[in-house]
């Protein structure tokens, strides 16, 4: 599933090319997604500007010129590339498609359909069902070591557990809650409630920083995920332990090199050594 980086990635990258551009027409190939388009969605579209673009958590919303959102969730394998192509045929998973006064075509592709898209008051949108209940934002201005601290306290999962918990920590997923426990040099299996201090603020500053460091390099590309352009992300190959079980960990001489352990069904992997 695309997390906070590549959503990121896909909202910087449509803005130049779509915000302040009008719709002119909408395909909608199927009647729904992982939830049914709301009714007249192609109809609610056209004749709309694309006034702003935004992230929260992992949902892209872009607000059009009437005062309505129009919510977006890739789910595990969607992708919302932009062209110029008019004459391309659809292909077999593009479920939504968005054309432009200016020629530009937003394409809305997803094999699993387990994304979702709708529309939403801008005014409401906090108070959506689907944003309502979630956490701090990690490149917000307010995520530091004490909030983060505080956030977790009366936390009794594990610390990996915890930070998937999109009411605590919105859009981490994965990839990056294993990275980030790695350069904190926290174990994953650490009680949530027991990261406090100096841990936490380890911890707020890595999570950060290894957002941004994955922004930077496009997001991480490992089977569907595409930038706006179309183009794969590269952080997948600045990984220090993700999918790396067995190989040498970068910061320790450990003889046993990255583990792998399975925490509330997802993958995990650490240093037992450097990760405490």
């Amino acid at each position: 599933m695309p997390e906070l980086p590549e959503v990121e990635t896909v909202c910087r990258g449509m803005a130049p090319l779509i915000m302040g551009s009008r719709i002119v027409s909408v395909v909608q190939r199927k009647s729904s997604l992982r939830i049914p388009f709301p009714q007249g969605f192609s109809r609610s579209l056209a004749g709309r500007m694309v006034t702003e673009i935004e992230r929260r958590a992992k949902y892209i919303l872009l607000t059009l010129d009437n005062g309505m959102v129009l919510l977006v969730h890739l789910g595990m394998s969607g992708t919302l590339v932009v062209s110029g192509y008019k004459d391309i045929q659809p292909g077999k998973h593009d479920h939504v498609i968005i054309h432009f006064k200016d020629g530009t075509i937003l394409t809305y592709t997803d094999p699993r359909r387990f994304g979702l898209m709708t529309l939403v008051p801008k005014a409401s949108i906090e108070q959506h069902r689907l944003l309502r209940k979630l956490g701090l934002e990690p490149l917000g201005r307010d995520f530091t070591g004490p909030v983060l601290e505080s956030a977790l306290s009366g936390r009794k999962m594990a610390i990996k557990v915890a930070l998937l918990d999109q009411t605590i920590v919105a859009g981490l997923g994965n990839i990056y809650a294993c990275e980030a426990l790695y350069r904190a040099g926290i174990s994953p299996r650490r009680l949530a409630n027991s990261v406090k201090g100096l841990r936490a603020h380890r911890l707020a500053i890595a999570i950060r920083n290894v957002l941004n460091d994955a922004i930077h390099a496009g997001g991480s590309t490992l089977r569907d995920y595409v930038q706006s352009t179309g183009s794969i992300g590269y952080f997948q190959h600045e990984f220090s332990v993700y999918g790396c079980e067995h190989k040498p960990c970068p910061n320790c001489v450990c003889s046993t090199g990255v583990k792998r352990i399975v925490q509330g069904g997802r993958s995990t992997f650490f240093c037992s050594r450097h990760q405490r």
